[in-house]
């Protein structure tokens, strides 16, 4: 049961971490909130969004994913209902006054754990709706699957829950360093109000992109 060799665990390991750093939706959600509102927000993100791809290697494992990797109708109901998300969350942070966002609001204080809850919620379902995500996972988890290693499925939740141990290891320090660089910065309410226009902008700009996308 899952007896692999050296060469295996270094081809994915490596494929792991050069997929979690390089940029992409997720990490751009991630780093957009750790700038706009700290480390809390950054690490809620951060934790959704892994909620969300951990969702896509159970699909992957249970072979779900494959019905949206060949349904253009359950590609398109997935697709659609992530842009009409993204362009709603986005949307709202375009019209916030960014007063809610500034490290020493009284709100921010008073309502940070329903915000970090909203956050991580967005987080999980971005990914969650993205139905090309569901693609990837159906796409690089089998090229690790090995004959008899054990079940194909407990193969692919497997590699699927290490990639996710793999950006445990790598975006919580990107987090912590974009909230170091940032933290004077957000005190100044015209930054707090540029800021959520910035993070407004990127969700419809994913919502966007996401809308283009083709199987």
């Amino acid at each position: 049961m899952f007896a692999y060799d050296l060469a295996h665990w270094s081809a994915f390991l490596a494929a792991a971490a050069l997929l979690n750093l390089s940029p992409g939706p997720d990490m751009a959600f991630i780093l957009g909130h750790t700038v706009k509102s700290g480390a809390r927000a950054g690490t809620a993100a951060m934790l959704g969004i892994w909620t969300g791809a951990f969702g896509h290697v159970l699909l992957a494992a249970l072979g779900l994913s494959a019905i949206v990797a060949a349904s253009a109708l359950a590609f398109s109901v997935v697709k659609w209902a992530g842009v009409a998300y993204l362009l709603w969350i986005g949307i709202q942070a375009l019209r916030s006054k960014g007063g809610a966002f500034l490290a020493e609001s009284a709100e921010a204080k008073q309502a940070g754990a329903v915000d970090l809850w909203a956050v991580y919620r967005q987080g999980a379902l971005i990914d969650l709706l993205n139905p090309k995500v569901a693609i990837f996972f159906l796409a690089f988890l089998p090229q690790f699957v090995v004959a008899g290693a054990g079940p194909v499925w407990a193969q692919l939740l497997l590699h699927g829950v290490l990639i996710i141990a793999v950006a445990a290891v790598i975006e919580p320090p990107l987090v912590l360093l974009g909230d170091r660089v940032t933290a004077r910065l957000r005190h100044s309410q015209r930054l707090a109000l540029w800021l959520d226009r910035t993070l407004g902008a990127l969700l419809v700009g994913l919502g966007l992109r996401l809308a283009v996308t083709e199987r």
